[in-house]
C-alpha cells in the first residue's frame, strides 16, 4: 500500500495492517534464518518501511486527538 493510501485508513485498520506487517515480518526473517535465502530479499526491508510507516500514521493521529 502507498503512503496516501495508508492515511485513509481507520484506526482499528491501522492496528490491524500493523500486527499483519509485524507478523508477516517475523515469518521472513525465520525463513532468512532457517533457509539463508528468500524468493525476494528486498520484502524484509519493504515490511519495515510498511511497519515504520503505519507507526507514523498512528502516532501522528495520537498527538492530534491529544491537542
Amino acid at each position: 500500500m502507498k503512503k496516501g493510501n495508508l492515511k485513509e485508513l481507520k484506526d482499528t485498520e491501522v492496528i490491524q495492517q500493523l500486527k499483519d506487517a509485524r507478523k508477516e515480518l517475523r515469518e521472513q526473517r525465520f525463513q532468512f534464518a532457517v533457509a539463508k535465502s528468500l524468493e525476494n530479499p528486498r520484502k524484509i526491508r519493504n515490511l519495515r518501511k510498511k511497519i515504520a510507516r503505519l507507526l507514523t500514521i498512528q502516532n501522528e493521529r495520537k498527538s492530534l486527538n491529544q491537542q
